[in-house]
């Protein structure tokens, strides 16, 4: 049984393991940089150890520091939250090689799933659509050309080891290939140690759905349903929402049994998602996240499972004590993120002092956040400070009780996301889910 957690995170992702480990009666250690001295996680942990400087690469990258502060504070797990180390496979082993419980799949699954190419052969070997594609990296321009007019142009290069648009580039013609290749390969190199790029179908108006997971790694694997995260900005996500809107219940079944069926026969442990693109009525594997999703929250509020508290369980146990008979699921969800930057001057980062700072609550609303007044937002992480997620009986309800929370969320202080969200949300595309990944960069809000 686990006894002490140290979450090596920050931000809202920290609160929120921590608010868990608290209901679990398990103490918590939280690990923070200088610049996050004064931050919420590190006031609500039971423990905190400072491990380097404001650079991530010395310290929430820094695993020498990490694991030391295991050894000083006697903390038997770590919970890697999202981001960071979370699906960093090498962190994973070292942490198993010093018998830490990490709290997430084995190290030689995150290492499977981590990479895009050895993953997508993979689930093709488990059964689950794949997008149209080289299966290995491309060596030479020759070869990319071949592969391209095989697929048909538009095409997507996009880093072996990387997401979140870093190392991706699409192409329109043979005559950009070798330029857009090489820029690939520097973006994935600068942001993943590893220039290996391949080539796939670029799809114009796809859809980004996704199926959440739970699997103890022996007999017992669970869905809890799909979201719908295809309202994004440069392959960030805005808004997800939970269950898609656009699925009928056969497209919905087949996409949740052969997710299911995949993630049992390869032996997952924890929490994981398998993303999908869905165009004109079919799906295609994209990647799998071999950990907790920022976007976890839309799910457990249609279903009432707590999902870091069921990693726990996994880890702590090794077995998962929940069955898909047991898993009901309840109206709709929308999750908002909340980014402190500027949509009026095309998304810079916003950091500075919080002068105010008032939540929205009320019947089926929740925050997840680390914000107070006074809290220094630092320019030196990523933007996301809020997540507003509101439930209702309903797709319409949800929308309602969202315009209603944002209304009543305040922010001083700094630039944030928030009016962007009350503009999408009474847009007549968006209300009709007449929308698709790129949706949000054709529209002109401000």
């Amino acid at each position: 049984m686990i006894k002490k957690i140290l979450i090596a995170n920050r931000g809202e992702i920290a609160v929120r393991i921590i608010r868990a480990c608290k209901e679990l009666n398990i103490p918590t250690v939280a690990v923070h940089s200088t610049a996050d001295k004064e931050s919420m996680h590190v006031r609500l942990a039971d423990e905190s150890v400072c491990i380097g400087s404001h650079k991530s690469s010395d310290s929430y990258l820094n695993v020498p520091s990490i694991i030391s502060a295991v050894e000083i504070t006697g903390a038997d797990a770590i919970h890697p939250g999202y981001g960071f180390l979370s699906e960093n496979y090498k962190f994973a082993q070292i942490l198993e090689e010093h018998n830490i419980k990490f709290i997430g799949p084995r190290s030689e699954i995150i290492k499977k799933m981590g990479d895009k190419i050895e993953a997508k052969k993979i689930a093709k070997d488990l059964g689950l659509p794949v997008i149209e594609g080289s299966l290995k990296g491309i060596s030479d321009l020759n070869e990319a050309k071949i592969i391209s007019k095989n697929i048909g142009f538009p095409v997507l290069i996009k880093a072996a080891g990387g997401g979140g648009g870093k190392g991706m580039r699409i192409v329109f013609n043979e005559n950009e290939l070798d330029e857009n290749i090489k820029v690939a390969q520097s973006e994935a190199k600068k942001y993943f140690g590893n220039d290996e790029v391949f080539i796939e179908k670029f799809f114009e108006k796809p859809r980004h759905i996704e199926v959440q997971i739970l699997s103890d790694g022996k007999n017992n694997t669970v869905h809890l349903g799909e979201r719908d995260c295809s309202v994004q900005r440069r392959y960030q996500k805005i808004i997800e929402e939970s269950p898609c809107p656009i699925l009928n219940e056969s497209e919905r079944r087949k996409l949740l049994d052969v997710s299911v069926n995949a993630v049992s026969r390869l032996g997952y442990e924890g929490a994981g998602t398998l993303e999908f693109i869905y165009e004109k009525g079919k799906f295609y594997f994209l990647e799998m996240n071999t950990r907790l999703q920022v976007e976890h929250p839309v799910t457990e509020a249609v279903t009432g499972v707590d999902l870091v508290k069921r990693q726990i369980e996994i880890a702590s146990t090794g077995s998962l004590d929940l069955k898909q008979e047991n898993i009901k699921f309840t109206g709709h969800s929308i999750e908002c993120r909340i980014n402190a930057e500027d949509p009026r001057n095309n998304f810079q980062p916003s950091a500075g002092t919080v002068s105010t700072y008032y939540q929205p609550s009320g019947p089926s609303t929740r925050v997840d956040s680390y914000l107070f007044q006074g809290s220094k937002i630092s320019p030196f992480y990523d933007s996301l400070v809020a997540k507003l997620i509101c439930h209702g009986k309903n797709r319409e309800s949800a929308i309602t009780r969202l315009r209603r929370a944002l209304d009543e969320f305040i922010v001083d202080g700094i630039k944030t996301t928030i009016d962007i969200h009350k503009k999408i949300l009474v847009d007549d595309e968006f209300l009709n889910h007449k929308y698709d990944v790129n949706w949000l960069s054709r529209k002109k809000f401000f």
